[in-house]
């Protein structure tokens, strides 16, 4: 029987979705492992600035183009006093950091990230305490943060050496708080009170800030979606985005059923929007809550390994996922999916940065390098800036253990308008064959293809290392385009990034 893959897809820049958030590219730095000592913070390191922040790894997040990064957690924040991270650092004490049972140096805090983000490009996501602290801590840091002087929190900032307010703009009210490994774990209805009460004095002290709501920490929690519900219930008028989380994994090596599990990352968003626009209609608002999935990425590889370690040390290696190239795959249809809710989910931070579960990788007083799922991140957050538009997507499926009619192809398409530019993100899942694509792009006209990008690996296990690069992307790409119609042979599983631009034309 002749091979039937084949796949055709329309693109025109009036089906648009939404002007794409740039914020959704964002990431994450917790006081975890070697996120941060060892990490973006390591004194005494060959490449350290004259702040101990290492230029190498920040060299590596600004090619990222990382436009917010959230801090300092993550289940630490929900144990974490913050003053404990300002003033001088002698005078800083060392404590047990409870969610991930090790010592927290307080060498790093918030004066000294925002100082990181400011060298890296990004803006501060910055979380308050909600499981042991509450109202009067949160609105004391947004004080000392954000207000310019003149009170006891804002004048001690100036005398930290930070005369001008640090501005930070978005907060999250919490982390995880229906998580029983949370410190503070709260009901719903717990929840939802102390945020309303939370988020209403940090806007007093300052209205121009935005909050995000904690949701379920995952789709499996027994309480999803009534936690979303319950909180937005009585918190609705105070905050302005609810937080979503989700890891996926391959423990049981199945390769087609793993590749597929962004359908549940769609299924997950759908739900949560249901959800908002359900209580948006109960309390008869016009304020519509907006997505931050404020936690997302594969995370499975270092779970057998950290249920090894020492308690009670100092940064030890601990989420050191060493990600393989199916891992990218994955990543690649999760940025894919993301774009295609651009309406509703306007930022999302990939957990995390640096060494834990991270797209970077550093060793102590030695190298960096970057793990196979940088280069999808990379490629989205560099080229998926502009308008996500409806791609018209006709695809052969196949059926999973947990999925049935997988679309062999995931595809998202962000049209830059300004700068003539339209990029089309794919995924061919197929585990042995090339589907060819034809893609109709006749509104279009005048554009040509400016690359094709390609990651591909004929070893679905494949990882890079600090000596080997063995999964990096080339721009070889198989496509071609004339009289409106893009043509493209997509290779079995493999990270398409085709760019086509319009060409300039001499008048006469």
């Amino acid at each position: 029987m002749a091979n039937k893959l084949q796949a055709t897809m329309v693109l025109d820049k009036s089906y648009q979705i939404s002007e794409v958030d740039q914020r959704i590219y964002g990431s994450f730095i917790e006081h975890l492992g070697r996120a941060v000592y060892g990490g973006i913070y390591e004194p005494g390191h060959p490449e350290a600035d004259e702040q101990g922040f290492r230029k190498d790894v920040l060299n590596l997040v600004k090619e990222l183009q990382v436009p917010i990064v959230r801090y300092p957690g993550g289940n630490m924040v929900s144990a974490y006093n913050w003053e404990d991270g300002v003033g001088p650092k002698e005078e800083r004490p060392r404590r047990l950091e409870l969610a991930w049972r090790t010592i927290e140096t307080n060498e790093m805090g918030t004066n000294e990230f925002v100082d990181w983000a400011k060298k890296a490009g990004a803006d501060v996501m910055m979380a308050v305490n909600l499981g042991t602290r509450g109202i009067d801590a949160a609105r004391n840091l947004i004080e000392y943060t954000n207000h310019p002087s003149g009170t006891y929190w804002s004048d001690l900032r100036r005398a930290h050496g930070y005369e001008q307010p640090h501005q930070i703009k978005t907060w999250c009210l919490g982390n995880e708080m229906d998580g029983p490994w949370q410190v503070g774990q709260k009901t719903a209805a717990e929840y939802g009170k102390i945020a309303k009460e939370t988020g209403k004095a940090m806007k007093l002290v300052d209205p121009t800030i935005e909050l995000v709501a904690c949701g379920s920490s995952n789709t499996d929690m027994p309480t999803f979606p009534e936690y979303e519900a319950t909180t937005l219930d009585i918190a609705y008028d105070e905050v302005d985005f609810i937080s979503l989380h989700q890891y996926y994994g391959n423990n049981s090596n199945d390769p087609a059923n793993y590749l597929a599990k962004n359908m549940d990352m769609d299924h997950f968003i759908k739900t949560v929007t249901a959800t908002c626009d359900y209580i948006k209609a109960k309390h008869r608002s016009k304020k519509t809550i907006n997505l931050s999935f404020d936690e997302w990425n594969v995370w499975y590889h270092s779970r057998e390994h950290d249920e090894k370690l020492e308690p009670w040390t100092v940064a030890p290696p601990q989420l050191e996922d060493v990600y393989n190239f199916e891992d990218a795959l994955l990543v690649g249809s999760m940025l894919i999916t993301m774009l295609r809710h651009a309406d509703r989910v306007k930022m999302a931070c990939m957990a995390q940065l640096v060494n834990v579960i991270a797209p970077i990788m550093t060793e102590n007083n030695g190298q960096s390098w970057k793990q196979t799922i940088y280069y999808p991140y990379l490629h989205a957050s560099v080229f998926g800036r502009g308008v996500s538009l409806q791609p018209i997507l006709s695809s052969p499926k196949y059926d999973s253990k947990d999925f049935t009619d997988v679309p062999f192809i995931d595809c998202a398409a962000v049209y830059d308008e300004q700068g003539e530019e339209l990029t089309i993100f794919l995924v061919n899942k197929h585990l042995e064959d090339t589907i060819p694509l034809d893609v109709d792009v006749r509104s279009f006209e005048g554009y040509t293809i400016k690359e094709h990008i390609v990651l591909e690996h004929h070893d679905l296990k494949a990882a890079n290392t600090k000596d080997t690069a063995r999964v990096t992307p080339h721009t070889n790409g198989d496509s071609s385009l004339a009289d409106g119609k893009l043509h493209a042979q997509l290779h079995r599983t493999s990270w398409n990034v085709i760019r086509l631009h319009k060409t300039k034309t001499n008048e006469s």
